[in-house]
């Protein structure tokens, strides 16, 4: 796949995301309507995220009509050689209390990895890209993550916690080696954005457990694209896997902090 071919997924992935955003905006700060309980009742769903994926799926259906389909809420429809990673709302409860701090996140990926991505924040109007080859943007503009923290001792630091309470137990069982060693801690509550804020520098490094495919896929691109070292965290007993995305320099020092 050449470049100018990634850019034609982007393109695609752009405008499905802005059409999603379009149907955020549109019903944010309103009476939410649709609420429901997903695998817990901490873990909601609503009307916008549904209607959300339904812009995006439509827009796909017209732009890409031979592509699978992995969306959170519609699950996976379709095959092909390419897979659009779809998260219509990332921050759900966010966006249900008001907090201005949720996403679009939007990738195509194919056998060989993710080849492009967008993350848009409706509120904000910030949209990040990348694609496999190219260089991650803001609002069309270059974004590198600025190394401010040059070790782990200033780094901040972004993280998230499981619904589960009994995952949460042992996650918290983290903070103790870890906010004794680093600048702070930071839970915004949207993973994508998390990925996106470390990739523009706003943060150091980034870990969460218990994540799907359309919480990170994007992301994660744009993060590796801006020059951190995205990996998995490895399943344990009690905890599901993860990601972390921090600089390469410290990124082994903060995850034995992680691991313990």
């Amino acid at each position: 796949m050449t470049a100018d071919d990634e850019r034609e997924l982007l393109a695609v992935a752009r405008e499905a995301a802005e059409t999603a955003a379009d149907e955020l905006r549109r019903r944010y700060g309103g009476r939410a309507s649709g609420v429901r309980s997903k695998s817990g009742p901490t873990d909601l769903v609503s009307d916008a995220d549904l209607a959300a994926e339904s812009a995006i799926r439509s827009v796909l259906a017209k732009r890409r009509p031979g592509d699978a389909i992995l969306g959170e809420e519609g699950g996976e429809t379709g095959e092909g050689e390419f897979r659009w990673v779809v998260d219509p709302l990332d921050g759900t409860i966010n966006y249900l209390y008001r907090i201005p701090a949720f996403a679009v996140s939007i990738a195509c990926e194919s056998a060989s990895g993710v080849l492009a991505g967008v993350v848009l924040d409706p509120i904000a109007g910030e949209r990040f890209e990348a694609t496999r080859s190219g260089d991650p943007t803001l609002n069309g503009e270059p974004i590198r993550a600025d190394g401010r923290a040059e070790s782990l001792d200033f780094a901040m630091v972004a993280t998230g916690f499981n619904y589960d309470a009994a995952v949460r137990a042992r996650q918290a069982e983290v903070m103790p080696r870890l906010l004794p060693r680093i600048r702070d801690i930071r839970r915004v509550g949207a993973a994508a954005l998390d990925l996106c804020w470390c990739a523009c520098g706003r943060y150091d490094a980034y870990f969460e457990r218990g994540l799907n495919p359309w919480d990170v896929a994007a992301g994660s691109l744009i993060a590796s694209r801006a020059g951190l070292e995205v990996r998995d965290l490895p399943v344990r007993e009690g905890e599901p896997p993860g990601t972390v995305a921090a600089p390469a320099s410290w990124i082994d020092e903060l995850l034995g902090l992680i691991l313990g």
